[in-house]
Parts: C-alpha cells; structure tokens; sequence
C-alpha cells in the first residue's frame, strides 16, 4: 500500500531531506579535521595528564545516558522477550561461563576427540539472541503474537520484516559525494566538533579498558595519539561516503569484550630449558605455556641468545 503514488512523499521532503544530509556531511569532515589535528600532531597525549579517570567516567556516562530512549523504545516493544534475552546473557556470561561443553574436534595426528569448550564464556550474546529468536518464530508460526500492526508485541513476530532482502537491491556501490556537494554551516560544525571533543575523551578511556580486559600493558601516548587521528581519517572517509555518522572506539563494543572473553589469552611465565656458560654467548630455548579459550595448553619454543 506505501508503494501507491497516493502515499510517496512529495519531492520537497526528499530535497529536504537530501540538505540536511549534505549539510551533515560538512560538519562532520570538518570536525574530522580538527580530530585529526588532535591525534597525529599529539596534543591527545599532552593533554593525557588532565585526562584521568574522573574525567573518563562522566563522559562515557553522559555519552551513554541518550542511549536509554533507544534501548527502551526497542525493548519495549515486547517487554517479555527483551527480559529473557537480558536474562540469558547475564545467566551465560556470568553464571555459566566456568561450565565446559563436550564438543568433537578433529586435530592432525589425534584425528577425531572430544574437547571441552567453554560456549557459554565465549558466547553468551549470540545464544541469547538465537534462543530468543527462535521463541518468536514458534510464537510467529503459532499466532500466539498478534498479527495486527497496531497490537501491541506485533512487531516482535519473525514476519514483520521478512521482505527487506527481497527488496533491497543485489548490488549497490556508495561513492564520495553520492547525495550531492556537502555544505558547511558553522552551527553544525561546533555541533560535531562537541561531540567529536566527547568522543576522543571516551576513546582514551576505551582503549585503557579494552588493554585491561585482555591483559595487555597500557597503550603508550604515541598509540593513543594514533588511534585518536585514526578516528579522525574515519570520520572524514564517513563524511565523504555521506553516511551519516562518524567512526569511534565504541564502549559497548569494550563491555562485549570483556562479557565474551573471546580475546583474552592467559600466558603463563617462561622457563628457560637450555644453559650456557657464564660470561659466554650460547643459545637458550625458551618454552612458553599458552591457554586458550576452551582451558587447553599449547607449548611453544623461543630460541634466543644470551
């Protein structure tokens, strides 16, 4: 029925539409510029010292805090699945993350054996969302959710949007300038570069907690000031391809991280195994001991010269 001439949108709502999308793309390059000015000439690391974790915390949390209204509106509209799925991740992540799941491995030489595997611990996310998937496809098959638009838990059904990939194009190449030339207004760009200043305080803080979840030293300034003009090239390519936002270090994505484990690596210290005359040069083989994500040991030799 929106297909029907009688319901498109006039053409100056798409002209409209199409300036406040060109006029984003400005804002956002030339903030990218002064993001990028930050990070690659390193005032991002001079500016460290002022920046400590009493600075971090209430940025991330105000950047955090417009997130609420979507996360509510999604999960309110069917409050019964949104809690579930909330209650599998909490029960996979953190009550069953130490269980070990029997699972067929076939390795080289011992061929075909059963390993155990922490599938909880690694993840929790992906099961949760597949189980509770699954429950609205059993509660689409068996009309037990409401089939009219309007009901409320209607759009928890499978079938709401089961034609966007019939619909959408096979292939679709985006390019620089693909919705005309960007224009620049100087309020949108101290609206951008406010957040851009935002951002770059909660990616300090990102890459601090993403190095302490996976066992990593601090990164040193020059790697701060690195990924900060990074960002910055990325919201410039963003701004350029017009799609509409910017690249950052995401601290959900760091929480993700830290609920799944998939990147932490324990290492155990090393032994050295060779000897060598005091005072002479020789060769010693170093044997390091690694364990993986499902509790298995892998050996290992350096051969270094002391």
């Amino acid at each position: 029925m929106l297909s029907l001439p009688t319901w498109k949108c006039p053409p100056w709502t798409l002209n409209a539409s199409l300036k406040r999308i060109r006029e984003l793309q400005g804002a956002i390059m030339v903030a990218s510029c002064v993001q990028m000015l930050v990070g690659f000439s390193g005032l991002i690391g001079f500016l460290m010292r002022y920046i400590g974790p009493l600075t971090i915390a209430p940025t991330i949390s105000l950047v955090a805090l417009p997130l609420f209204d979507s996360a509510g509106n999604n999960a309110g509209i069917h409050w019964g699945i949104a809690a579930m799925t909330i209650f599998l991740i909490v029960l996979f992540s953190q009550y069953l993350k130490n269980v070990a799941v029997p699972m067929p491995i076939y390795r080289g030489q011992k061929k075909c054996r059963v390993s155990k595997f922490y599938l909880f611990q690694v993840f929790p996310v992906l099961l949760a969302l597949c189980i509770s998937w699954l429950l609205c496809f059993v509660l689409t098959v068996t009309n037990t959710l409401p089939t009219a638009p309007t009901a409320y838990g209607h759009l928890a059904r499978t079938d709401t949007k089961g034609d966007v990939l019939s619909r959408a194009p096979w292939f679709r190449f985006p390019y620089p300038g693909q919705w005309g030339l960007p224009t620049i207004s100087l309020a949108g760009v101290f609206g951008i570069i406010a957040g851009v200043i935002s951002s770059m305080v909660e990616s300090v803080g990102d890459y601090y907690a993403c190095a302490r979840l996976v066992g990593a030293p601090p990164p040193p300034r020059h790697a701060v000031n690195r990924g900060i003009g990074i960002e910055g090239l990325g919201c410039l390519l963003a701004g350029a391809w017009g799609t509409g936002n910017g690249t950052t270090s995401y601290s959900e994505n760091v929480g993700a991280l830290g609920i799944t484990r998939v990147s932490l690596l324990t290492r155990l210290p090393f032994w050295p195994t060779g000897e060598a005359g005091k005072g002479e040069q020789g060769v010693s083989l170093l044997t390091c001991l690694s364990q993986n994500s499902s509790g298995e040991f892998s050996e290992g030799t350096i051969e270094t010269k002391i």
